[in-house]
């Protein structure tokens, strides 16, 4: 099982989900950690290489952003609640500035 790490303030914005969306963030962050894909995701290729969101649609709507391509483990970048249609492009930064950020760390 991959060892996870939450990167900024991921870690407390999912702990301010809804308790029923902060359960299934963590199953399906669980479900990424043993190699499997969670249960509804897509890629995010305009945050960077290999990172993928989880679409968490349990209290509204919620997303956690992740990448798992990167060593043997599972970066939690971002996570936040989906008020709008679209992700907005504040959410999409502060995931793309910790990918940045990750990539140059593990040079």
């Amino acid at each position: 099982m991959k060892p996870l790490f939450f990167l900024g303030a991921s870690r407390k914005a999912i702990a301010g989900f809804p308790v029923t969306a902060k359960r299934e963030a963590g199953y399906q962050l669980d479900r990424v950690q043993q190699g499997d894909d969670p249960a509804d995701w897509k890629p995010m290729p305009t945050v960077g290489s290999g990172v993928r969101e989880i679409r968490l649609h349990v209290d509204g709507e919620h997303r956690v952003i992740y990448l798992a391509t990167l060593g043997s483990a599972v970066y939690v970048l971002h996570a936040f609640a989906k008020k709008t249609r679209k992700t907005t492009k504040p959410d999409l930064d502060i995931a793309t500035t910790r990918y940045r950020q990750l990539m140059e760390a593990k040079q």
